[in-house]
């Protein structure tokens, strides 16, 4: 394995790739949110792990009494994203970028690591079958499909909050949650919206920008989350196809 990692800090934020494969030579608002969201979180705890140069390598995670999800545990780090794409795959660099998530989390006499995942992959969560390769097993679980997975380091197990089991919402119209954490969120909701106003379809549209309303919320969540009548459907990010399939639910 080849090259070394490096971690995001107040200092150096402005000027590192920031890993997600976005390619432009002009700002990105998805991007340049993600900075100004990270530029608070980094003063909380939150770790942003990258390979020293332009590519899809990279683990964050956080705390997760300050991890802007509904689960709650005490003691524990939850990773929000691990990814590794391209032409780095198969070199060993999830493996290391997870194992020294791991190695943090012992050194900092923390509980144990977690993780969102589902009984079924969902395409914009880590793989989770690489992470039960290292011994992450199923903590909790909701009706809607979705699992809290974690590796324990002392026996104690983290947890759903008991509004992220709800899966509904008063609201019958679409209905969408997000936050900035990911740079592909503020495209993915404009696209939403510009097709919902082509097509006379109602949306309502809430920004997550809190700890506390992050926590709160009524279904798993990494970063967005989608519901119809009432009912959660995903935290995966829309196109076209997915929203229509949805809208015909």
């Amino acid at each position: 394995m080849d090259g070394h990692f490096i971690d995001l800090t107040p200092e150096n934020l402005a000027q590192e790739h920031l890993c997600c494969i976005i390619r432009s030579k002009k700002p990105h608002p998805g991007v340049e949110e993600k900075r100004r969201w990270l530029a608070e979180r980094l003063r909380e705890g939150h770790v942003f792990r990258k390979l020293d140069e332009k590519g899809v390598v990279f683990i964050e995670y956080a705390p997760l009494e300050r991890a802007w999800v509904p689960a709650e545990g005490d003691n524990y780090l939850y990773i929000y994203c691990l990814w590794v794409t391209g032409p780095h795959k198969g070199r060993g660099y999830g493996r290391a970028l997870l194992e020294s998530c791991l190695a943090d989390a012992r050194a900092r006499g923390k509980s144990g690591v977690c993780m969102l995942g589902a009984g079924k992959q969902k395409a914009w969560l880590s793989d989770q079958a690489f992470a039960r390769r290292f011994g992450f097993e199923t903590a909790d679980t909701t009706e809607t499909g979705y699992e809290l997975l974690a590796l324990s380091l002392d026996g104690t197990l983290p947890r759903f909050t008991p509004s992220a089991k709800r899966g509904s919402v008063e609201r019958q119209e679409l209905t969408i949650y997000y936050s900035c954490q990911c740079p592909y969120i503020l495209p993915c909701v404009e696209r939403v919206r510009a097709l919902c106003e082509d097509g006379g379809i109602p949306l309502t549209l809430i920004r997550v920008d809190s700890l506390e309303l992050a926590k709160a919320l009524p279904c798993p969540f990494n970063s967005f989350a989608v519901f119809y009548r009432g009912a959660f459907q995903t935290v995966n990010l829309l196109d076209e196809a997915a929203l229509r399939r949805i809208l015909r639910k």
